[in-house]
């Protein structure tokens, strides 16, 4: 069998980056397409790559995932992750859970050692506690901006629809030197959504989708409509009938704004190592490595390109 040359590609969310936010929301996807890509570098799996990359992401509080996550209506903190393994079909996934950091790797042990898919909210709080993960105090994840924007939208006049715009799910997509694919996808939800309320993020096919024959894909943005159109599948059913994954991606894209008007976006890459990253709103933060090139940027058209080499030392001296 000749060995597929590794592809890893991340996203940081769809919606509107604020400026004083672009930097660090370029410099966390670079390093989680870095971390993910030296994972498949040295032998590791798709699943691994694009668990490590997610857990880079929900370590950053820049992004909508595990620490610097939105708040719920109450002012707690409840995510959603799921990560999908394209050999079997094997997907793991968590709902509404509190109090750890990492909610990819909790998605992850569900994928493992239990024969479900899907643990949620307590049961999720009791599995993670019989499967040693340590449970933090939920402040922890709570940034100063997180509360700042929750208390914005509880004032009477406030439009918590215009703060949607700038969500921040994170995603992965990944192919292994074997050509397994894989996808994983964390999020803190909408800001002041209800109590319990799960978006796309956590239903297969619709928050990622990771399948051998075809391809994997992970997805962000309104997660109600990405969960009409199940969106992630989507693409990969466009991908299936011989679309490239540009043309597939802005295929549902397309689709899903003028069927139920909503916008995403969403990272891809098919069963030959091509890859997209696509995105119907104002900007996506995105990263990719591919022939040890890495790929960026954030703006619709924008792309640059470094060796990894370089990029990996402006990394060490910290940006």
């Amino acid at each position: 069998l000749g060995r597929m040359k590794p592809v890893i590609v991340v996203h940081g969310g769809a919606g509107r980056i604020f400026k004083e936010r672009e930097e660090g929301c370029r410099a966390g996807v670079i390093r989680a397409a870095l971390r993910g890509y030296g994972v498949l570098k040295h032998g590791g799996s798709a699943v691994d790559a694009v668990e490590e990359a997610v857990q880079s992401m929900e370590d950053d509080p820049h992004f909508n995932a595990g620490c610097g996550s939105v708040l719920n209506e109450k002012g707690e903190v409840e995510m959603d992750a799921i990560i999908m393994d394209g050999k079997n079909l094997d997907s793991g996934a968590v709902s509404a859970v509190k109090c750890i950091a990492n909610p990819i790797k909790l998605a992850r042990l569900v994928m493992e050692k239990t024969k479900h898919m899907l643990l949620t909210d307590r049961g999720a709080q009791l599995f993670a506690q019989a499967m040693g993960i340590p449970e933090i105090p939920g402040e922890k994840l709570i940034t100063q901006r997180s509360r700042e924007r929750w208390k914005k939208n509880l004032e009477p006049d406030s439009n918590p629809e215009e703060f949607q715009k700038d969500l921040g799910t994170v995603g992965a997509v990944a192919i292994d030197s074997e050509g397994n694919v894989a996808c994983a996808t964390s999020t803190g939800g909408l800001s002041n959504k209800l109590i319990g309320r799960v978006g796309d993020t956590a239903c297969i096919g619709s928050g990622g989708y990771a399948d051998n024959h075809s391809g994997a894909t992970s997805t962000t943005g309104h997660g109600e409509s990405i969960m009409k159109v199940v969106l992630a599948r989507l693409i990969l059913y466009h991908m299936e009938q011989g679309m490239s994954p540009e043309v597939a991606a802005d295929t549902a894209l397309d689709y899903m704004k003028t069927r139920v008007g909503g916008l995403g976006g969403v990272i891809v890459v098919n069963k030959a190592g091509e890859w997209a990253a696509r995105f119907s709103t104002k900007q996506m933060s995105w990263a990719t490595v591919k022939d040890d090139n890495l790929h960026y940027g954030i703006y619709a058209g924008e792309k640059h390109v470094k060796s990894v080499d370089e990029a990996l030392a402006s990394e060490r001296e910290g940006f």
